[in-house]
């Protein structure tokens, strides 16, 4: 995702529902129908998108967990999936 920093606004309706800027859409790759997540810290809120958002957490939890399985570099990990697939023909 690009950096960019900028500032936009909407207006809240009666409902709640606000509409997030195109411009704002672009920067954060959201398309029609995707799913946002709102983070609020305080005072502050972070929209994000929730597919990227996921993904980081994913990354946080799974941090150190390649290393512990033996995975030292992206070799390894090549390594293991030509032994993986090795393992499935003959099966």
């Amino acid at each position: 995702m690009m950096e960019t920093t900028f500032v936009n606004d909407a207006r809240v309706m009666a409902k709640g529902q606000v509409t997030i800027p195109k411009n704002v859409r672009a920067a954060l790759g959201i398309e029609t129908g995707d799913r946002v997540t709102f983070i609020v810290d305080g005072s502050n809120v972070r929209v994000v998108n929730s597919a990227v958002y996921a993904l980081m957490r994913f990354q946080e939890h799974m941090k150190g967990e390649a290393e512990k399985a033996g995975f030292l570099n992206e070799d390894d990990v090549a390594d293991w999936i030509t032994a993986s697939r090795r393992e499935d023909n003959t099966q």
